[in-house]
């Protein structure tokens, strides 16, 4: 079958499937920041958000059906964000959001059914649980821009209201996330307000219950002679 084929190709080339998603995403965050604001910065950008969709595709694609979900949504996602980008429409940008915001909380959703499945915490699950945090960042960070489009004014900007570009919605939302913010970017519309509280709350929990995962899984290590020596 060619699916199967195509998830077993992807599957030997990232092969610590976690580990490079979780690569990509830092890569996203330390290095696009300081792309400039012109075509070359754009192509570049580009061609990191295709290599971390890559990634995410190799990572969710654990069986057939969550591989095919996350191929189509990342497929469509490229696809409207080179046509939004070529034809200069927003709207095509603003599906391209919305499926990047849906294919991020696929992978977010089985990132952490794979980290929390009840067997001893493994390095790929270590490398798993990061991913998975900073993939909340960016899904939501899709999701302030969907925002921004529809409503627009809903964020302040350097002492201004409009809306975001998406280096701007990755710095609000990892600000959010580990509850740093608000700086010089901050919600102003009811909607963006009640976004940035769920995520706030969302990445306290999961750091919350990570820490239990993983105080949990100490013991048994400690019983199977998996101690430090």
């Amino acid at each position: 079958m060619a699916l199967r084929s195509a998830r077993d190709v992807v599957s030997r080339i990232f092969y610590q499937r976690c580990f490079y998603l979780f690569v990509a995403l830092l890569v996203l965050l330390s290095v696009v920041p300081f792309l400039p604001s012109s075509m070359n910065g754009r192509i570049i950008l580009n061609w990191v958000n295709a290599f971390l969709v890559v990634a995410t595709v190799a990572t969710v694609g654990r069986s057939i059906f969550s591989f095919l979900v996350a191929l189509l949504l990342a497929t469509a996602s490229l696809l409207f964000q080179w046509m939004g980008l070529h034809v200069g429409s927003h709207t095509w940008q603003a599906w391209s959001w919305i499926l990047g915001a849906l294919l991020y909380a696929t992978t977010a959703y089985y990132l952490v059914r794979y980290v929390f499945d009840p067997t001893v915490m493994s390095t790929d699950k270590l490398f798993g649980a990061a991913a998975a945090f900073l993939v909340l960042g960016v899904m939501w960070a899709f999701l302030y821009e969907i925002v921004g489009h529809y409503v627009p004014g809903s964020f302040l900007v350097e002492g201004k209201p409009g809306s975001l570009d998406y280096l701007q919605a990755v710095y609000l939302s990892i600000s959010v996330l580990t509850s740093n913010g608000f700086g010089d970017i901050s919600p102003l519309g009811q909607q963006a307000r009640g976004l940035a509280s769920i995520e706030q709350v969302v990445g306290a929990l999961f750091l919350a219950v990570l820490i239990a995962r993983l105080a949990s899984d100490y013991p048994r290590g400690r019983a199977k002679g998996g101690g430090v020596k």
